[in-house]
């Protein structure tokens, strides 16, 4: 009986699961629309400060760029401190550059711009905070669910879109910033007092150096940072690009691509957790290679500039789906393989891995663009050629059928 009734208290749902669930998610979706407030307004930082299409590319990736790399310190961070700590710090701390991209714009000056986008990067690392968190509150057969659940706070970019070029309209660009900034240190405030760490959550007090260099030794670490660069990389990319993409490709102001890309968002938002949950019903290989073929097979489409409003809209929302699905099927993957003890240091380096994909794209597109035609050909077919490759590597990942190293005895080292 005691044996039973212990074994209960461990499988059994953990009381105050969902709350934590639900102010991770928020502080998620914050953070992410923080790290996305450059985007939404590139073209107005286009005209104002007068860029050339790559040099806006670098103003809208620069904070993806340090998003990424800093979820590698803050996901085995998190496995020392706990995600109540690191949620509270990260969201509270990104409220200083938000302040200073925000004087940088006032300033007029390209150089600041690039540089506080540098540092707004902070807000982006918060990613790798939540998976650790949410795992350590569900048990393995509802894992998929709630971190895809828990990435639907990457709705954040959603959010950016869609409000932040109205609150400029109606604000002013001084007082979106600050009313951003306000909101973090606000959402800060409220999960400091209301958030916990799981009962089930214990602090690794190994060194963080150690700790990332024994991530960086297992197998799937990598075959995961690799799906998870072209999926959510994907999803960051078009997040990021395409207000300026709408507007050179089909003729958009400011306002209607954002809620273009809001919509893009969302419906990405929403696959996220849906890929999370057939995942825990059919696999995340299966899953991940759905996302993969309709991603390649959408990016072609796309590229054919399919006229508006029906035929180009539902061809974004398309890829949306695709990329959301696998955002989610791909970390469903990652709870199942990863090591318990080191899911945050496997979290940053995937999550790294995502965030670096989506850098790149903005540069490729800038770099790709024919002004003369309007066209973004290059760029999106190779796009296409990415997915075609993920695909087959998980066709490989999938037959080759790898053993789970949650299910060795001891601390799942390889």
């Amino acid at each position: 009986m005691t044996t039973r009734n212990a074994r209960r208290a461990v499988t059994g749902p953990l009381a105050g699961r969902g709350r934590n669930l639900a102010l991770a998610l928020v502080s998620f979706a914050v953070t992410f629309w923080a790290w996305n407030i450059i985007g939404p307004i590139g073209v107005s930082y286009a005209d104002d400060l007068d860029l050339t299409p790559t040099q806006l590319s670098m103003a809208i990736a620069t904070p993806v760029l340090v998003g990424s790399a800093g979820r590698i310190v803050t996901g085995a961070l998190t496995d020392r401190f706990g995600g109540r700590i690191m949620f509270s710090v990260l969201t509270a701390v990104s409220a200083i550059p938000v302040i200073l991209v925000m004087w940088a714009g006032e300033a007029g000056s390209y150089p600041l711009l690039l540089l506080f986008g540098f540092i707004l990067g902070i807000a982006g690392t918060t990613f790798a905070v939540g998976i650790p968190f949410v795992n350590a509150w569900y048990d393995p057969s509802k894992r998929g669910f709630a971190t895809g659940l828990f990435g639907a706070g990457m709705g954040g970019t959603a959010l950016s879109a869609f409000f932040t070029p109205r609150l400029v309209t109606s604000l002013g660009y001084v007082w979106t910033h600050i009313a951003i900034a306000a909101a973090l240190l606000v959402v800060a405030a409220v999960v400091w007092f209301g958030m916990r760490d799981s009962p089930s959550w214990h602090p690794n007090r190994d060194r963080v150096l150690p700790k990332l260099e024994e991530a960086a030794r297992l197998t799937v670490t990598w075959q995961m940072a690799f799906l998870y660069a072209v999926t959510f990389g994907g999803f960051v990319a078009f997040s990021t690009y395409l207000p300026t993409y709408l507007r050179e490709v089909y003729g958009y102001d400011l306002a209607e691509a954002g809620t273009r890309t809001a919509g893009f968002a969302v419906a990405a938002v929403i696959a996220r957790p849906v890929g999370g949950w057939l995942s825990d019903r059919f696999g995340p290989a299966v899953i991940t290679g759905v996302s993969l073929a309709g991603a390649a097979v959408m990016a072609v489409v796309i590229s054919l500039q399919p006229p508006p409003e029906l035929l180009a809209g539902a061809s974004f929302i398309a890829m949306a789906i695709s990329l959301g699905l696998g955002t989610g099927s791909v970390f469903a993957w990652v709870a199942q393989r990863a090591p318990a003890a080191n899911v945050g240091s496997v979290t940053g380096i995937v999550g790294a891995a995502g965030g670096f994909g989506g850098f790149f794209p903005p540069l490729v597109m800038g770099a790709t663009y024919d002004p003369e035609t309007h066209r973004y050909t290059v760029g999106l077919l190779l796009l296409c050629a990415t997915a075609a490759i993920a695909f087959v590597f998980t066709i490989y990942l999938a037959r080759r059928r790898a053993p789970v190293p949650q299910a060795r005895a001891g601390s799942g080292r390889r």
